[in-house]
C-alpha cells in the first residue's frame, strides 16, 4: 500500500481532541487518494485482507497498483464518532487493463474503497468487493450482478457503520446490455455497533444489497437508474439508524423520475421503490437531508421543458422516517449553466482496429452535445470540453434544534448572459454567462426559503459542481473554480482559450459559515496546483470527462473535500490526427499506436491504427486528490 504524508505543519491543524472531533480544518498540502501509482510504496490492498489481516489478491488488484488509470466523481465521509477515520470511493477505472495491453480494457470499473485513520493526512486505496475477478471471501456477500460500478455516494450512521450507494451496468457476458442497477455496500466496525475501538469503524465489509433492478437493455435504453444519492439518521431518535437511499430513473421514451428507498436494518434489506417527483417529467440529481428531528428531505433539480417547467430546485419531505412524501414543491428557481454545443461528427482519417476502452466510457450524443473533443466527439466549435450541468446539493444539521436545509447550486449570474460567437453556449444555443455558486436556506417547519445568495462573489471565473456538508453549527462548501484560468471568457467553456487551446484552469476553492449561512467567511484556494478538465482521456481518447460531482464531509469544525484532478496527467500527441487540429495537442494525452495491415477475406489489404498500446505510461492518469477544507 502507499501512505502520502501532508506536510508536517498539518498535523498541528488537525490534532484530535476528547471525543475524536478535530481542531478547525485548514487547506494544507493535497493527497492523493487513488494510489495506482509508479514507484516505492504504490499499491491497493484487498478489502478483505485490511479488515482481516489475511493475504489476498487477483489481477485487478495487481492492476490497480500499477495502471495510472482514471478516476472521478469522488465522495468521502468522515467518521461521526472519530473525526480519524474517513473514507472515500470514486469511479476507479484503475482495473480495466488488468490482462495484458493486446487483450483491451476487459477489467471492472468499480467502486473505489479508499481508507485514511489520520485525518486524511494518508491514504489506503482499495476496491469494494463484488467486482469481477474478485474470489476473496468477500465476493460471496455481495448481490452485484454486474460488470463494472459507478456514481459513488456515502453515508456514515452513528454507531461506525458506512454505506457506499451505486449505479451499475455492464454485463459480465460482455453484451451490449447496460443493467443499470442500483446498489448499497455496507461497511461496519469487526467488533460491532457499541465496539469502543471506533479507529476500526467502517471496516469490514458485511455485504452489498441490491436495490433496484434495470431493464437489462442495450446502450441505457429501458428502465435504467442512475445519479445516486445517500444519507442516514444520526439523531438518536426514533429513526436512528435509518438508512436512505435515492436516485434518478431514465426510461426509454424520455422520461426520468425520482426514486427512494429506505433501509430499517443497517442496509441488509431495502423498501419497495417510492417515486418522489409526482408529474415532473425531467429531474435528476436528488440529494437526501435529515433535520434533527428525524425528517426526511430530497432535493433535485427541476429542468425547463414544454408544458411551462422552468429550471428550479424542488424539494419535497417526509415527517415518517420515509415510509411516505409531500408532494414536490419549488424552492426556487435559476437560470441553468448547462454546457452545450452542435454535434459535428468527424471521420477518423484511418480507422482503428478496434477501440481502446470498450466498456463504460463516456462519450457525446448526436443532436446537442454536453461534451465535444474529437473524431465522433467533435463539435461545430472546434472548443474541447468536458460536461457540466446545473447541480443541487443539500444538506442539514442532525444536531440542530431547527428543520433548516441548506442549499447549493451552480447557475448563471443574472446580467452575465450574451452571445458567444459560436455554436457552444450555456444559457442556450449560442449564448452563455458567468456561472457562481448560490445558497439557499429552506426552513422545512415553514416552507420559507432566503433569497438565493452567492457564496463568493468572485468577478472573474466560472464556479461550478458545489457540495456543502453542516454539522454542530458549522456549514462548509466548496466548489470548482476557475478565476484562474488564464484563457478565461464568459462566451468559452473552462480552460478553452479564443484559437481553441486548453490550458490549466480549474481549482477546488471553499468557505464556511457559522451563522447559518447568513454569510461566508474564510474563502480559501484548496488545492495547490491548477490542473487541465480538458484532457481527451475518454471515448477512445477523443473526448474529456470530469465526472458530475465533487465532495465534503464534516464534523463541527472538522472538514475534508475530495476532488477530480488532473495534476499527473502526461500531455502528448495524437496520432490520429493528420492534420493536428485546432487544440494544437494542449487536449491530447500520451498514447502509443502503430500503424497495422488488416488482410481481409479475399486477400485486400487495408492499414489502420492500432490501440493505444501504454495506457500505463500517464495518459490516462486522472486522480482522485483531497484536502482539509475551510
Amino acid at each position: 500500500m502507499r501512505r502520502l504524508t501532508m506536510a508536517a505543519a498539518l498535523g498541528c491543524l488537525a490534532l484530535l481532541v476528547a471525543g475524536g472531533i478535530a481542531g478547525a480544518s485548514t487547506p494544507g498540502a493535497d493527497v492523493r487518494l487513488t494510489n495506482d501509482c509508479t514507484g516505492p510504496g504504490c499499491g491497493y490492498v484487498s478489502a478483505f485482507t485490511l479488515a482481516t489481516g489475511t493475504p489476498y489478491t487477483d489481477p485487478t488488484l495487481t492492476e490497480c497498483s500499477r495502471s495510472r488509470g482514471r478516476g472521478n466523481e469522488p465522495s468521502v465521509g468522515v467518521d461521526p464518532r472519530n473525526t480519524s477515520v474517513l473514507v472515500g470511493s470514486s469511479n476507479d477505472y484503475c482495473g480495466v487493463y488488468n490482462r495484458e495491453i493486446a487483450d483491451g480494457a476487459v477489467g471492472p470499473i468499480w467502486l473505489g474503497y479508499y481508507r485514511s485513520q489520520d485525518s486524511g493526512g494518508t491514504w489506503t486505496s482499495s476496491l469494494v468487493p463484488g467486482y469481477r475477478d474478485d474470489t476473496s471471501p468477500y465476493a460471496a456477500l455481495s448481490q452485484a450482478r454486474t460488470a463494472s460500478a459507478g456514481d459513488p455516494v456515502i453515508a456514515w450512521d452513528g454507531h461506525g457503520r458506512a454505506f457506499f450507494g451505486s449505479e451499475s451496468s455492464d454485463d459480465p457476458a460482455g453484451t451490449p446490455k447496460t443493467f443499470g442497477d442500483v446498489w448499497v455496500a455496507r461497511f461496519g466496525n469487526p467488533g460491532g455497533s457499541n465496539a469502543t475501538d471506533t479507529t476500526k469503524d467502517g471496516l469490514a465489509y458485511q455485504g452489498t444489497t441490491l436495490v433496484a433492478r434495470g431493464a437489462s437493455a442495450p446502450n441505457l435504453l429501458g428502465k435504467f437508474n442512475d445519479k445516486t444519492a445517500i444519507e442516514a439518521d444520526r439523531t438518536g431518535g426514533s429513526c436512528d439508524g435509518n438508512v436512505y437511499f435515492s436516485w434518478s430513473r431514465f426510461t426509454g421514451n424520455g422520461g426520468v423520475a425520482i426514486y427512494l428507498v429506505r433501509s430499517i436494518d443497517h442496509g441488509s434489506t431495502f423498501s419497495s421503490p417510492l417515486k418522489l417527483s409526482a408529474s415532473i417529467h425531467y429531474v435528476q440529481f436528488p440529494d437526501i437531508s435529515v433535520t434533527g428531528n428525524g425528517h426526511v428531505y430530497v432535493t433535485f433539480r427541476q429542468f425547463a421543458a414544454q408544458g411551462g417547467d422552468q429550471d428550479a430546485v424542488v424539494v419535497t419531505k417526509s415527517t415518517d422516517c420515509g415510509q411516505t412524501f409531500s408532494p414536490p414543491r419549488q424552492v426556487t428557481g435559476f437560470i441553468a449553466a448547462d454546457a452545450r454545443d452542435q454535434s459535428d461528427p468527424q471521420t477518423m482519417p484511418r480507422p482503428q482496429t478496434r477501440p481502446d476502452d470498450p466498456a463504460g466510457e463516456e462519450g457525446g450524443a448526436p443532436g446537442a452535445s454536453r461534451d465535444c473533443g474529437d473524431f465522433a466527439d467533435h463539435c461545430l466549435s472546434g472548443f474541447t470540453f468536458f460536461r457540466r450541468d446545473t447541480q443541487v446539493r443539500s444538506t442539514a444539521d442532525q444536531l440542530a434544534a431547527d428543520e433548516s436545509v441548506y442549499i447549493v447550486y451552480d447557475a448563471t449570474k443574472p446580467g452575465t448572459s450574451g452571445p458567444t460567437g459560436s455554436t457552444y453556449g450555456t444559457t442556450g444555443a449560442g449564448t452563455g454567462g458567468q456561472s457562481g455558486i448560490y445558497f439557499v436556506r429552506y426552513d422545512g417547519a415553514t416552507g420559507i426559503s432566503t433569497t438565493p445568495t452567492l457564496i463568493d462573489a468572485q468577478a472573474t471565473g466560472h464556479q461550478t459542481f458545489p457540495d456543502v456538508s453542516a454539522d454542530g453549527g458549522m456549514l462548509h462548501a466548496i466548489w470548482w473554480d476557475s478565476r484562474l484560468d488564464a484563457c478565461y471568457s464568459r462566451a468559452r467553456p473552462i480552460g478553452n482559450c479564443d484559437d481553441r487551446t486548453a490550458v490549466p484552469s480549474l481549482d477546488v476553492f471553499g468557505a464556511q459559515s457559522t451563522n447559518g449561512g447568513a454569510s461566508w467567511g474564510q474563502h480559501s484556494r484548496i488545492t495547490n496546483i491548477t490542473s487541465n478538465p480538458n484532457y481527451e482521456q475518454f471515448d477512445n481518447r477523443a473526448v474529456p470527462f470530469a465526472g458530475d460531482y465533487l465532495w465534503v464531509t464534516s464534523v463541527g469544525s472538522f472538514a475534508y473535500s475530495a476532488w477530480t484532478d488532473w495534476r499527473n496527467t502526461v500531455q502528448g500527441t495524437d496520432p490520429r490526427e493528420t492534420p493536428e487540429d485546432a487544440d494544437a495537442a494542449t487536449s491530447d494525452v500520451k498514447q502509443c499506436r502503430d500503424i497495422v495491415t488488416i488482410t481481409g477475406k479475399k486477400g485486400a489489404t487495408t492499414t489502420a491504427w492500432s490501440t493505444d498500446t501504454c495506457p500505463r505510461d500517464g495518459g490516462l492518469d486522472q486522480d482522485i486528490y483531497g484536502d482539509l477544507a475551510p
